[in-house]
C-alpha cells in the first residue's frame, strides 16, 4: 500500500471486493482504511456495491460494524445519470457494468480526486477515463 496516495485523495472507495476483504479483516484493507481514516479521508461505497456484498453466508456483525465505519453513498438520479453516460463514453452496456459504473459515478462525484480499490480495475479505469485513481487489490 501507497499511504502517500491517500493524503493525495478526497475519498477512498470500495468496490464490491473491497468491502468484503474489510469485512474479512484483510490485512492490506486494514492498512489502507486506517490510513485513509487517520489522515481523515472518507472512506466510502455506493449503496448498490452491497447488492454484491451481502449474501446469506456473510458475517453480519462484521459487516454492521464496518458499514457502520463508512459512508454509504445512496445511488440518486443523478448519481444513476452518470452512471448511464460513463456507460455510453467508455461504450460499455448492461447488468455486467452497471454497478461498476454507479461505483465510478459515485466516486466522481466526492468533489476532487477519488481513490478506488478494486479487483477489477480494467472496467473501472475505462468507465473513470483518468479521472479517478484505480487501484488493484
Amino acid at each position: 500500500m501507497n499511504r502517500n496516495r491517500t493524503s493525495r485523495t478526497s475519498a477512498l472507495v470500495l468496490d464490491s471486493e473491497g468491502l468484503s476483504q474489510t469485512v474479512l479483516r484483510d490485512s492490506r484493507m486494514t492498512q489502507w482504511v486506517t490510513a485513509a481514516s487517520a489522515k481523515g479521508v472518507p472512506v466510502l461505497t455506493s449503496a448498490a456495491t452491497l447488492v454484491e456484498v451481502v449474501h446469506p453466508r456473510i458475517r453480519r456483525p462484521a459487516l454492521d460494524w464496518v458499514l457502520s465505519r463508512i459512508i454509504i453513498e445512496p445511488v440518486t438520479r443523478d448519481v444513476s445519470l452518470l452512471a448511464a453516460q460513463l456507460l455510453r463514453d467508455a461504450d460499455l452496456h448492461g447488468h455486467r457494468h452497471a454497478i461498476d459504473a454507479m461505483l465510478c459515478a459515485t466516486a466522481l462525484r466526492v468533489g476532487g480526486p477519488a481513490t478506488i480499490l478494486t479487483s477489477d480495475p480494467d472496467d473501472l479505469l475505462a468507465l473513470c477515463a483518468g479521472r479517478a485513481a484505480v487501484i488493484k487489490i
